[in-house]
């Protein structure tokens, strides 16, 4: 594969009159990508009991370019860890063994996979716990807002969680520790931790939420030390140079908000470069919550500065905003969930200028394996088409999932 270094002055392929600098290459330690548009993180409920299903090698291999990045969907790292139907899991064999395929079918275009690993904590419900247990948290503090059932049709109120005993802290780590090396098992170039959104790793981040008072809770260092030393712990078992974090210091998703969010992403950025991870993978300020993208002042350029290794954003881009936050240097990668949904060949859409396929809301989270997911057209199959023409219930994520907000 050729390299542009990691230049965005508009050099040009063979093949391309002009290059846009979301097109340009870009080596991420080393992974040489081939363009710097990625794909988000993006809960599809069709892993049915947990369990990644073979459909789903359709759909990733679909969005898979030849140097492009992929990050699978949010996975749970044990059977306490879920809050939403049909989302996969990576703690037991039957999971791992069928990720496998999955994988495969990714790394036969040539792409680079990497898998989200998460804890919903609070963002949960007793129907999703073992033993129909309460879910844990930093706190006993209930989270409002509604839980989307394992039916994938009723909700109900997050239940009362309860606050994890301190001594029970290092167990959770190791289920993320273990969640790591099974990712490497079944095939994955990497893992992604999920520190953003409200679930468990931000509940522990944010002082709206954490009211501990133990190690674990008050200052920012005491706040930040449950997640970094899940960083810790997977970076030990699987390699930094394997390892990216995903964090929304700005936003409030599930209650989940922080006075003073621009330290909370620099405090950050600085743990992390001790660990010489691959990525930090930040939600842009301006993305709140699920249901709220707002014009704000702030700014990620700290967290920008601070930190050493390849930069992410993600938060309601365009090809344009893209474009210009590559140029401007406020971030090395774009990931984008929603156009990529809809738009299985979004860097070549992207290269072109072309239009752009709709996205059908009302199936981002229904279980049918084919529609408003692997039947959304490719460009030369036609384009601005709307999959998903049956009107059907809209069911909103609960939570912010990255198709609300990428």
């Amino acid at each position: 594969m050729g390299s542009f270094g990691n230049s965005c002055s508009g050099e040009k392929t063979q093949d391309d009159d002009a290059i846009i600098p979301l097109l340009t290459s870009y080596r991420m330690g080393h992974f040489l990508l081939s363009h710097r548009i990625v794909l988000a993180p993006l809960t599809r409920c069709r892993s049915y009991g947990h369990v990644p299903q073979p459909h789903a090698a359709l759909y990733y291999s679909q969005r898979a370019t030849y140097g492009g990045l992929l990050i699978a969907e949010a996975t749970g790292v044990s059977d306490t860890a879920q809050g939403f139907p049909h989302a996969p899991g990576i703690w037991t064999h039957e999971q791992v063994e069928a990720w496998k395929p999955i994988v495969k079918a990714v790394h036969d275009k040539g792409s680079i996979f990497f898998v989200q690993i998460w804890h919903t904590g609070r963002v949960s419900h007793t129907a999703y716990q073992p033993g129909g247990r309460a879910p844990f948290s930093s706190t006993n503090k209930k989270a409002n807002g509604k839980c989307l059932m394992p039916s994938g049709t009723e909700y109900d109120d997050y239940s009362q969680p309860r606050a994890l005993e301190t001594e029970e802290i290092p167990l959770v780590v190791n289920d993320f520790r273990l969640a790591a090396r099974n990712a490497i098992a079944a095939g994955f170039d990497g893992v992604e931790i999920h520190g953003a959104h409200g679930y468990l790793l931000d509940q522990f981040m944010k002082d709206g939420v954490n009211d501990r008072t133990d190690q674990y809770g008050g200052s920012l260092e005491n706040r930040c030390r449950f997640p970094l030393e899940v960083v810790e712990a997977i970076a030990a078992e699987i390699g930094p140079e394997r390892v990216g974090i995903r964090l929304s210091p700005f936003g409030s998703h599930s209650d989940s908000p922080d006075s003073n969010p621009e330290a909370l992403g620099v405090y950050m950025a600085n743990a992390l470069n001790k660990y010489n991870i691959l990525y930090a993978h930040y939600i842009e300020p301006r993305v709140k919550t699920s249901m709220t993208t707002l014009e704000t002042n702030e700014s990620l350029a700290s967290a920008r500065k601070a930190f050493k290794g390849t930069f992410l954003v993600a938060g309601a881009h365009t090809r344009q905003s893209g474009i210009e936050v590559i140029e401007s240097g406020g971030a090395d990668l774009v990931a984008y969930g929603r156009l990529f949904l809809a738009n299985p060949d979004l860097p070549r859409r992207f290269k072109l200028n072309a239009p752009l396929n709709k996205y059908a809301r009302e199936t981002f989270y229904i279980q049918d394996p084919v529609k408003g997911y692997t039947d959304y057209p490719f460009l030369d199959e036609g384009h601005d088409a709307l999959v998903g023409k049956e009107q059907k219930k809209h069911v909103r994520c609960p939570f912010l999932e990255e198709d609300e907000q990428s």
